[in-house]
């Protein structure tokens, strides 16, 4: 068999691979399957790609044993991470050299013989036509051809992707070659752009990845409502414009869902074990709900350009931009093919991102049952908005932010976050009546009238004024009678 492990210097540094064979792909992707215990999936059957993904720890294969060893993989150092292998097998009919032609990057444009893979002058066997040994040394992205983007655009947010993942910059030509084709973005499929914008959004320092798209014309072709933000001015309280204040609400949302971070700032963020597992859940596209809580915080404010007036006083207002941008974003997202549950979840929290600034009762911190009704509103998201609300207040403040103010404002968060989080927890493990106990002693018919009557319940033992099941029973019966 003659084959090659493409993208080979950084493939060594990472737990996948991407081999490239001069026989059948898929039979070989399927005889790996079988022999390492892997599962077979078919990438792209019409091309001849094909996925091996095996079980963690990655097992010997009596073929290729040290190429698919997980200490090979990782140049001999053993960090504890058994994280699963992935072997991505693709043909080739010509020479490597015509193979590597048609890749994208100088560092993706490399090939190592498998047989010298374990070879000690593995370095001197690299096949290398582009110098992409030079530009990963030098930590950059090179396109490999002036035409790499004109043969798919998708690569226009792959460059900016796989810069940001390595910590590389953009070579200025290639950069230069991005801007002059950017327009080509529409090409490419919702799927895909939805996968890089996702990618690019769970990394670290997104903000700056999102000031990179905008700089290389990318962000408002992607998100053509963006665009309309540019320029809108805000009351005082808002230190950015419209624009910049969305994109450095990404940055807070990343930064207040990072723990503590030995920050006077974000020490006053409520944060746990159980917080920082919540925010680690997968909930989207295989992205987490920390990186849905950075798109929300890009959208949020989305139809502020829409809804912008002045009122009676002369004061500058944005009335009803929470309800439209939630509608925005639910359409836009839709286009870009996020799943029911990542557009529910955003739409949502765009939809509600004032509530919990405005739930405080004058001095006062918000009552019990203004908090329930928001914990049985937001249902999923409760505890994701209120970090949006976090970030939105950081964001908008910037370099002005008060402590004594920011304080309060974290104070009534971490109450409302509290108090929510208790009351949800009593009520899944002591109900005081189920809806069988009201029709029983009430003589009611299954209905909504019981879930009225429940909710009822529920919300006056959120308030402290219910607490045993003789209450509960007292009170469904007294709101029957007057209803």
């Amino acid at each position: 068999m003659g084959g090659y492990l493409r993208d080979s210097l950084l493939g060594r540094a990472g737990g996948d691979l991407d081999v490239a064979v001069s026989c059948d792909p898929q039979a070989l992707a399927r005889r790996l399957a079988k022999e390492l215990g892997g599962s077979y999936v078919p990438l792209s059957p019409q091309r001849g790609v094909a996925r091996v993904v095996l079980p963690a720890p990655a097992p010997a294969t009596s073929e290729l044993p040290d190429l698919l060893d997980h200490a090979g993989m990782r140049t001999g150092i053993d960090d504890g991470i058994n994280d699963a292998l992935t072997i991505d097998v693709a043909g080739f009919s010509t020479t490597i050299e015509d193979d590597l032609a048609r890749r994208d990057f100088t560092v993706d444009a490399m090939a190592l013989p498998l047989a010298d893979w374990t070879s000690g002058q593995w370095r001197e066997r690299v096949v290398d036509p582009y110098n992409g040994i030079q530009d990963l040394a030098e930590k950059r992205v090179r396109a490999v051809s002036s035409r790499v983007f004109q043969d798919d655009p998708g690569r226009l947010l792959r460059a900016v992707r796989l810069a940001a993942q390595l910590g590389f910059r953009l070579e200025p030509d290639t950069a230069r070659l991005i801007r002059t084709e950017a327009f080509l973005i529409n090409r490419v499929s919702g799927e895909r752009v939805r996968d890089e914008l996702l990618a690019i959004l769970a990394g670290d320092g997104a903000r700056g990845q999102l000031e990179t798209l905008d700089r290389l014309d990318l962000l408002c072709r992607v998100i053509p409502e963006l665009a309309l933000t540019k320029g809108v001015d805000q009351p005082i309280v808002h230190y950015w414009d419209v624009w910049g204040h969305l994109l450095h609400s990404v940055e807070t949302a990343e930064l207040v869902t990072k723990g503590h971070q030995n920050s006077g700032i974000y020490t006053l963020v409520p944060w746990t074990a159980a917080l920082a597992e919540h925010f680690s859940e997968k909930v989207s596209d295989g992205h987490t709900r920390r990186t849905i809580l950075k798109l929300a915080a890009l959208l949020h404010d989305i139809a502020k350009p829409q809804t912008k007036g002045i009122d009676e006083t002369g004061r500058t207002r944005f009335l009803g931009h929470s309800e439209l941008g939630a509608e925005m974003a639910a359409s836009r997202l839709t286009e870009l093919r996020l799943s029911a549950r990542g557009i529910a979840m955003v739409s949502k929290m765009v939809e509600q991102h004032l509530r919990p600034g405005n739930m405080r009762q004058g001095v006062d911190l918000p009552t019990s049952r203004a908090i329930y009704r928001y914990f049985r509103d937001l249902g999923d998201v409760a505890i994701d908005t209120l970090y949006l609300a976090l970030a939105d207040y950081l964001a908008a403040k910037g370099p002005e932010l008060m402590p004594d103010q920011w304080g309060e404002h974290a104070r009534i968060i971490a109450h409302i976050l509290e108090s929510g989080t208790r009351q949800t927890a009593t009520e899944k493990i002591q109900r005081l009546v189920t809806g069988h106990d009201l029709m029983q002693e009430l003589g009611l018919e299954p209905g909504p009238r019981v879930g009225l009557l429940l909710e009822k319940i529920n919300e006056a033992r959120a308030a402290g004024e219910v607490n045993t099941r003789e209450e509960a029973l007292a009170l469904a019966a007294n709101s029957n009678d007057q209803e």
